[in-house]
């Protein structure tokens, strides 16, 4: 029979956080055509003529205020991850990274050398997108035909409305609520709204009202209507009226229309509006890491209190939690029974 195992797969870090790293890992990432999908000169132009001429050193200062001692956390929390699963499954388990080390292919190589030869590829992003849960599965089936023509992938798909991962997410977000709250605030990653149309397949997508719709055949595709139905779905669990929510996306890059509202405005001018005290969570990350410690924790503090805020509570991801390792589980097993069906 063959030996199976898992891969758990998440976006990446520089080494450290020297400018030099720091670039190294920038200019792969964004050079991926599922992150900024110009033609590759037009890319190239933009990445490595523009922004990595200035990006790296703002990033790297970026990093240090986020480094641990034992390294990125993103790696971090996604290795103990790796280690609390490994003690509750009996196949073996190994980590990569889209960008940078460890690879995806480091993570087969890994696995391929206990005799893996069926694997189970997490993707480590509840909604799918195309540059996040796409650009995974196209790098590990390349890396897999070119270096791997043997093993056999089986990929874990978007999870953004299991029930597992609604209860998982809401019981987290419900214990580390302030008393007092005006708003909580989920914020996604964003992503340029023609990402939407790309990665649309039925070309049934229309983001002024197709988001709201039932069943529309895009929703299985769509990040936006992904990221909307988590919200519905967790806050229903929570018992939060929709009224005292927001919705909105971060992390936008260049002059390109992204997907809106905007995290950074928003956070600005709901002060304005009688939102003083804010709890902001950001369920596109399963893992904290610089979009979150950084972006949202550091620098959306200060616009939510430059606006007028008064009190800004930013709620963790789920990290290493006993009870999202418990959702990991489930969902390999899902996958790895699948195997034994065939």
């Amino acid at each position: 029979m063959d030996k199976k195992g898992i891969l758990l797969v998440n976006l990446g870090s520089p080494k450290s956080t020297a400018v030099n790293d720091v670039k190294e890992y920038l200019d792969e990432f964004l050079m991926d055509e599922r992150v900024i999908d110009y033609r590759w000169i037009f890319r190239a132009l933009l990445v490595q003529g523009i922004i990595l001429k200035t990006r790296p050193a703002k990033s790297a200062e970026a990093y240090k205020t986020v480094w641990t001692d034992e390294g990125s956390p993103l790696i971090v929390i996604t290795k103990k991850i790796q280690k609390k699963l490994q003690k509750v499954v009996d196949v073996p388990v190994e980590i990569g990274m889209r960008y940078a080390e460890p690879s995806i292919e480091t993570g087969i190589q890994k696995l391929v050398d206990q005799g893996v030869s069926e694997i189970v590829l997490f993707p480590l992003y509840p909604q799918y997108a195309m540059s996040t849960t796409e650009t995974v599965i196209e790098k590990a089936e390349e890396v897999r035909k070119k270096k791997f023509p043997k093993v056999k992938i089986n990929y874990i798909q978007p999870f953004y409305n299991r029930e597992i991962y609604i209860n998982c997410l809401a019981e987290s977000i419900k214990e580390k609520l302030p008393e007092n709250f005006d708003v909580l605030q989920f914020s996604y990653h964003g992503v340029p709204e023609r990402h939407i149309y790309k990665t649309d397949p039925t070309k049934t997508c229309n983001l002024n009202d197709c988001c709201s719709r039932d069943n529309n055949p895009s929703h299985q595709f769509c990040y936006r209507h992904q990221c909307y139905k988590t919200t519905e779905a967790v806050i229903a669990k929570i018992g939060l009226p929709k009224e005292k929510t927001i919705v909105s996306f971060q992390s936008r890059l260049g002059k390109d229309k992204w997907i809106e509202p905007y995290t950074d405005e928003t956070l600005k001018t709901i002060p304005k509006k009688g939102v003083k005290k804010l709890a902001i969570v950001c369920p596109a990350f399963v893992s904290d890491c610089l979009e979150t410690l950084e972006e949202i924790s550091v620098e959306g503090k200060e616009q939510f209190q430059h606006g007028g805020g008064e009190n800004f509570h930013y709620i963790p991801c789920l990290n290493d939690e006993d009870r999202w390792i418990d959702v990991v589980k489930i969902l390999c097993e899902e996958k790895l029974n699948e195997f034994y069906l065939v």
